[in-house]
């Protein structure tokens, strides 16, 4: 389905199209027309298949910019996943006199307190600085018409659940609320339940949302083999854009500094970098200054970056759902995209969970005899 073919303001379709947004994902047709209706609406998408458009286009289309109040809120478990959001709103609404303006932790508080007095129509955020802002008087939730909940497994994973859950019994009971999730849980269904009665479920199953556009190998390996085999593997597939992601920040520090003595262009990023730093890696990444970004799995969540064609698990994950959170930072949109897990030989019952969760083939790999040690 065509953009056109949807019933909302013409400055919206006006900026979509100076974007090259024709042809609606999967996601976007099933989502727009129910939210666009003003109906609850609970996704199963993953970031990379659209879903910012997809909440993003009703957003903008049912709130009144005129009417002086924050409307629409939109909660985010990172501060970079909050900014990307909160960018892409404005993008799509330039034409338009609706706009939006972020509040996350990390950073001073005063710059938000002013972009707050301006009446924004929507408010992008992360749980604990949006409780903040709420306590301290500088955001009315009185008025809120639409309640959008990105990637809600990952905030209840960090424990925002009971900050969620706050905020949301202070905003009117005719508000409308999305929520958006890679996977669903006991956590997400009870908050369902009890802020979004008769919603309507969409659920992109992983088969449909990018996976089958992902190469996915795995290889049995020892510790101490992993370094080298690292860099055999980057030559072997010319890889000169990728993410790496371990276990601990440690492994990241470490595996950063091997591979710039090897002379590849790579940084680190992990939660104990300022948000600064953070951010000046992120940009780096995105604007091709290095080749390789190694992160832990904080990052594995909310980074939208594009054209990313490798993504190389150096530690397998912990929890097998965060498998998927990971290698969704390849082939986005559609594109194809590789990613190659590496596995210890004590490590087989995480590997079977995984191929489980994924009901993809993952394919064991081997170097060619040429790149052998």
């Amino acid at each position: 389905m065509d953009f056109n073919e949807l019933d909302f303001k013409q400055e919206i379709k006006k900026a979509l199209k100076e974007l090259g947004f024709t042809e609606m994902f999967p996601i976007q047709e099933n989502a727009i027309p129910p939210m666009l209706e003003g109906r609850n609406v609970i996704g199963q998408a993953k970031t990379g298949t659209g879903k910012t458009a997809a909440f993003g286009v009703p957003l903008i289309n049912n709130l009144d910019p005129d009417s002086g109040h924050v409307e629409g809120l939109v909660i985010a478990p990172t501060r970079e996943l909050a900014l990307q959001i909160n960018d892409d709103i404005n993008t799509y609404a330039k034409h338009s006199k609706v706009w939006a303006t972020p509040v996350y932790g990390g950073v001073r508080i005063d710059g938000q307190f002013r972009q707050l007095r301006k009446n924004p129509t929507i408010v992008v955020g992360t749980p604990g600085r949006l409780i903040d802002h709420m306590k301290r008087g500088t955001l009315e939730l009185r008025h809120i018409k639409m309640i959008v909940m990105d990637e809600a497994d990952r905030m209840f994973d960090m424990g925002f659940y009971e900050d969620i859950d706050y905020i949301l019994n202070r905003t009117p009971k005719t508000r409308q609320v999305s929520l958006w999730s890679a996977t669903f849980d006991d956590r997400t269904r009870k908050l369902s339940a009890k802020f979004m009665p008769n919603s309507v479920t969409i659920n992109m199953s992983r088969d449909e949302i990018g996976l089958t556009t992902i190469k996915q190998y795995y290889m049995v390996l020892t510790a101490y083999e992993r370094e080298e085999t690292l860099l055999k593997l980057l030559d072997h597939f010319i890889i000169d854009r990728g993410i790496i992601f371990c276990r601990t920040k440690f492994t990241v520090d470490r595996l950063s500094s091997a591979l710039q003595r090897a002379r590849i262009p790579a940084e680190a990023i992990h939660g104990n970098f300022t948000q600064a730093r953070r951010q000046q890696v992120l940009d780096g990444f995105r604007n091709g200054d290095f080749e390789l970004m190694i992160a832990t799995e904080v990052a594995a969540r909310g980074l939208d970056i594009e054209d990313v064609p490798f993504i190389i698990n150096y530690d397998i994950p912990d929890d097998p759902h965060m498998y998927f959170h990971r290698i969704g930072r390849t082939a986005r949109a559609g594109k194809q995209g590789t990613a190659i897990t590496f596995v210890f030989p004590d490590q087989e019952m995480e590997l079977e969970r995984i191929k489980a969760i994924t009901k993809m083939p993952l394919e064991k790999f081997s170097l060619p005899p040429d790149f052998l040690f």
